[in-house]
C-alpha cells in the first residue's frame, strides 16, 4: 500500500510538470543583435482634433510615450481633415485651407518634438482622378466618408499637378508657406523638421494601383520633395496585401529613375478574427494569421535582400481586428489583451526576422472608426493594455539588444512565447500568453528576486506594477504579456 501510494505522489508530480511549461535560457548563447524599434501610428481622425473628448489623454499618452519612427496618416474618410486643397483652382481662386488640418498635425508634432517621425498625408485630393463625376465630401468634418475615394487614373498623366501639390503642403510645414497656382502666397510660419516621408497608404487597395503605377508616382513625389526636405528619407509601398509582384519590382532599382533612394518599405498586418467569429475562438485565429503573416514576412525579406540590401523595413501597421457580428456590440475587456499579446507575439517574432520598425497600429480608434485598434480606451480615455505593453517594451528593449537563446518546452510552445534580451542596462525576458486561461510558467533558477511586470486582466486600462518575483514560477493570467527583469 505504501509503494501505491509513492507511486501516485511520483505519477502525479510529473503530469504536473508535463503540464507546467519550464522556461530556460542560455545568457551565454547570443542568437542575434536586434535592429527593431517599437513604435506605433496616429491617423488623423475626429477623436485627435482640439476639445474632443479623446485629445488631451491621446497627446499625453503619445508625449509620454517618447517613440521614434511615429507614422503621422492624416486619412481619406476624414476630407476635411486630410486634403489641404478640396476643390480643383481655378483661373481666379484657390482653396487651400489648413485651418482643420493644423491643430491636429501641430498637436502631433509637439506631442513627438525630438524623436524621428514618418508624415504621410496619404490622400490625393480627389479632383485629381479622372471619375465619371465629382466626388463630393461631408461638410461636417467630424463625418465618416467612405466613399471619397475612387478613381485609378490621374487627370494630369506627367503628374506636376499631384507633385505640386504635395510641394506646396509640404512647404507650409518646413518652409514657412508657399506660393499657390495664382502666385499667392500663404503664409505658416512653421519649420519643421520631416525626416520621413512615406508616398501614399495602401496604394493597392485606395486607388487599386499597379506597382508599375506606384513606382512612377514615387519616383515623381521623391523627386520634387527632395527640393523641399533635402535631408528626407522616403518610406515606399505601405502595402495592405503582401503580394511578391510589389516588392519584385519596387525593390528592383532597375525599375526607377536614376538617382531615386529606396530608402525604406513598409507594409501592413492585422491578424483579424473570421467572420461570424465569437471571441472564445478569437485565440487560435488571430495567433495562427500571426504566425502565417512571419512567415510571410521570411519571403519578403530573402526578395529585399536580393535586389535592394541596404533598404530597411517598417512593419507600421499591427493589429488585430474582431468580427463583424463582434464589432456590433461592446467589446470585452479581455479582447484588449489578446490584441496587447498579439503585439508582444509580432515584436518578437520580427525582431528575430530583422526587421527594423515595428509599428502597431493605432493610437485612436472609436465606434465608427475601428474601435478594435485603439491603443486609448474610448470609453474611459485612457491608456489600454496595447498602449501599456508597447511601452512596456520601448522602454526596455532596445535596438542593438542581444538576443539570448530561450526556450519554453515543446509540449507548450504553442501556449506561450518567450524571449531572453541583454544589453549594457541588465538581462530581460519578454513572456506571453497566447490562451484564454491562467498559465503557471517555471523559471530557471536564479530568477527568484528578480521584478516582473504583468499587464494582464488584473491592469487592465492602468499603468501595470513591477513587483518582487518570490517564487520558482510565474502565473501568467489569460492573455498576459510579462516583462521579468533584473536577472543576475
Amino acid at each position: 500500500m505504501k509503494r501505491s501510494f509513492a507511486f501516485i505522489l511520483v505519477f502525479f508530480s510529473l503530469i504536473g510538470r508535463a503540464q507546467t511549461p519550464q522556461l530556460t535560457v542560455d545568457w551565454n548563447d547570443v542568437v542575434m543583435t536586434s535592429r527593431s524599434t517599437p513604435t506605433l501610428q496616429v491617423v488623423g481622425n475626429p477623436m485627435l482634433r482640439r476639445k474632443a473628448p479623446m485629445h488631451d489623454a491621446s497627446f499625453n499618452a503619445l508625449k509620454g510615450l517618447g517613440a521614434d519612427f511615429v507614422r503621422y496618416v492624416p486619412w481619406f474618410p476624414y476630407p476635411k481633415l486630410a486634403v489641404a486643397e478640396l476643390e480643383a483652382p481655378t483661373a481666379t481662386k484657390t482653396s487651400w485651407d489648413f485651418s482643420l488640418i493644423d491643430p491636429m498635425t501641430i498637436d502631433f508634432l509637439e506631442a513627438t518634438k525630438g524623436h524621428s517621425i514618418i508624415m504621410n498625408f496619404s490622400t490625393i485630393p480627389q479632383w485629381m482622378f479622372k471619375t465619371e463625376k465629382p466626388v463630393t465630401y461631408p461638410a461636417d468634418p467630424n463625418l465618416v466618408s467612405w466613399s471619397y475615394g475612387g478613381g485609378t487614373e490621374l487627370r494630369d498623366s506627367t503628374m506636376k499637378e499631384l507633385t505640386d501639390y504635395y510641394v506646396r503642403l509640404v512647404s507650409w510645414y518646413t518652409k514657412g508657406g508657399f506660393t499657390d497656382e495664382l502666385g499667392k502666397y500663404h503664409k505658416s510660419g512653421y519649420h519643421y523638421e520631416i525626416p520621413y516621408w512615406e508616398v501614399l497608404n495602401e496604394p493597392d487597395l485606395e486607388h487599386s494601383m499597379s506597382p508599375q503605377t506606384y513606382i512612377r508616382i514615387y519616383d515623381a513625389m521623391v523627386s520634387a520633395l527632395k527640393q523641399v526636405i533635402p535631408n528626407a528619407k522616403f518610406v515606399g509601398m505601405a502595402v495592405a496585401n503582401e503580394k511578391p509582384e510589389w516588392f519584385e519590382y519596387f525593390l528592383n532599382p532597375a525599375n526607377h529613375k536614376p538617382g531615386i533612394p529606396l530608402d525604406m518599405i513598409s507594409y501592413h498586418c492585422y491578424a483579424s478574427a473570421n467572420s461570424g467569429q465569437k471571441f472564445d475562438d478569437y485565440e487560435y485565429a488571430v495567433f495562427d494569421k500571426a504566425e502565417n503573416f512571419i512567415n510571410t514576412v521570411k519571403y519578403v525579406e530573402n526578395i529585399r535582400k536580393r535586389l535592394s540590401p541596404d533598404t530597411k523595413t517598417d512593419v507600421n501597421e499591427l493589429g488585430t481586428f474582431v468580427s463583424e457580428e463582434m464589432r456590433k456590440q461592446p467589446i470585452p475587456a479581455a479582447y484588449w489583451n489578446l490584441s496587447a499579446s498579439v503585439y508582444a507575439y509580432f515584436f518578437i517574432e520580427l525582431t528575430k526576422a530583422g526587421i527594423d520598425v515595428i509599428g502597431e497600429s493605432q493610437l485612436v480608434g472609436f465606434p465608427t472608426q475601428f474601435p478594435d485598434v485603439s491603443m486609448i480606451n474610448y470609453i474611459n480615455n485612457k491608456p489600454n493594455a496595447r498602449f501599456w505593453v508597447l511601452k512596456l517594451i520601448k522602454d526596455n528593449i532596445k535596438s542593438g539588444s542581444k538576443l539570448i537563446k530561450t526556450n519554453i518546452d515543446e509540449n507548450h510552445g504553442d501556449n506561450v512565447l518567450a524571449q531572453g534580451f541583454k544589453d549594457e542596462g541588465g538581462k530581460n525576458v519578454l513572456l506571453l500568453n497566447k490562451r484564454n486561461k491562467l498559465i503557471r510558467v517555471m523559471l530557471p533558477s536564479g530568477f527568484k528576486g528578480t521584478q516582473i511586470t504583468l499587464i494582464d486582466e488584473a491592469s487592465g486600462d492602468n499603468e501595470p506594477k513591477t513587483v518582487t518575483i518570490t517564487t520558482d514560477y510565474v502565473d501568467l493570467k489569460p492573455f498576459a504579456v510579462a516583462l521579468i527583469k533584473g536577472v543576475n
